[in-house]
């Protein structure tokens, strides 16, 4: 339990599969965990939040669609539905995970309310926020307005940071609080878990993503068709979205016989328990919370060396990082885990020391829960002079 006061928070994130919608989640329970109250507002329920777990509320935002629009808005009645629950819970803090349309919605959420109600704004940036929208002239302006008027601005590595300076000029004090992962006990057996996916003697590779552009699925099967020996493995792919468009590839490039397609997984963990091996080929990545999670179970990565990865995986110790684009490498990089168990294994200790180091829920909470009780204390002194 936190020693700190309790508060209350309000957090929105998107609910899909993806690392800050589950970032988000898994805060939201440790800080219930610790005795705090956590509301979480979007959309539909988040992808792996419990669904009566004390201390949390969900509060679902109606969209409505009007004949007058011809898309459904999504920021204005966000917004309302931010300043109804701070208005109604007392929210100390808003935690918006992405500036859009999370934290433009929480600063017009905090301009609908009286100085007396108005809770603390807190942004954190996960990736595409900055590298990928900060560069659109669409949501440019919008994303340093958030940016701009926030309490505070977090990003999920050092790499991000620097971006978002980089990209969007932004000047302000950014902290960096990484991601963490506490897993949950598993609910199967490994011997169970590779059982049930025809597993027997093969090294299971596992890669977890919601299979977006930017983590590059056609590269890792490719990758895959050129590991050698062909036998020696069986890739899981845990998809976070439909693998459909991927398919062909797997049947062109020769891998129905060793690809495993799991979509939506929720326990994640017997999965990642029954891995040898994480596989990742990425183009750009924040932090890649999914090399994380294997850490954790001692399962070692091949990963492109991109973005926030080098802060995760310590190049030769816990895992292997390869430049970007270089298949062959990443497939020579694999094979020579593959041959070696011994090397393999001493990497996934090494792993999950990292891991638990460094990106524990006891190492990062805590930070966060600073930031909280920091910006209430400061608009509660703000809110004072006001009235």
């Amino acid at each position: 339990m936190s020693l700190r006061k309790p508060m209350k928070i309000g957090m929105a994130c998107y609910p899909s599969v993806g690392g800050s919608g589950i970032l988000a989640t898994s805060l939201g329970e440790e800080l219930a965990l610790r005795g705090h109250e956590v509301h979480f507002i979007s959309y539909e329920r988040p992808f792996r939040l419990p669904p009566d777990m004390p201390g949390i509320r969900f509060h679902p935002v109606r969209i409505s669609d009007y004949g007058l629009f011809k898309y459904p808005d999504y920021t204005l009645p966000l917004s309302v539905k931010m300043a109804e629950v701070s208005r109604e819970f007392r929210l100390d803090v808003i935690h918006a995970h992405y500036a859009v349309p999370h934290a433009t919605a929480a600063l017009l959420a905090r301009e609908m309310l009286p100085p007396e109600f108005q809770p603390g704004v807190i942004t954190t940036l996960h990736g595409t926020d900055t590298t990928l929208l900060g560069r659109d002239p669409g949501y440019r302006p919008a994303i340093q307005y958030a940016l701009g008027r926030s309490d505070a601005v977090t990003t999920v590595s050092h790499f991000l940071e620097k971006e978002t300076r980089r990209i969007l000029g932004v000047e302000r004090p950014i902290e960096t609080v990484h991601n963490f992962f506490r897993p949950h006990p598993p609910r199967r057996s490994r011997a169970e878990v590779r059982a049930s996916l025809g597993i027997a003697e093969e090294v299971m590779i596992l890669h977890s993503s919601n299979l977006r552009t930017p983590k590059r699925i056609d590269m890792l099967l490719e990758v895959a068709s050129r590991i050698r020996p062909a036998d020696s493995f069986r890739l899981v792919i845990l998809a976070g979205a439909s693998f459909a468009p991927f398919e062909e590839d797997v049947r062109r490039l020769g891998l129905a016989e060793r690809v495993l397609v799991r979509e939506k997984v929720l326990d994640i963990e017997d999965y990642l328990q029954a891995a040898d091996i994480g596989l990742y080929t990425s183009e750009v990545e924040s932090f890649c919370l999914s090399i994380l999670e294997g850490m954790y179970f001692e399962c070692p990565s091949v990963a492109s060396c991109v973005g926030g990865i080098p802060e995760v995986v310590e190049d030769g110790v816990s895992g292997s990082l390869i430049p970007f684009g270089d298949l062959d490498g990443m497939a020579r990089a694999v094979e020579r885990l593959l041959r070696d168990p011994v090397r393999r294994q001493a990497m996934g200790s090494a792993a999950r020391k990292r891991a638990q180091g460094r990106y524990s829920a006891d190492v990062i909470v805590p930070q966060y829960e600073a930031l909280y009780d920091r910006i209430s204390r400061s608009e509660k002194s703000a809110s004072a002079g006001n009235s």
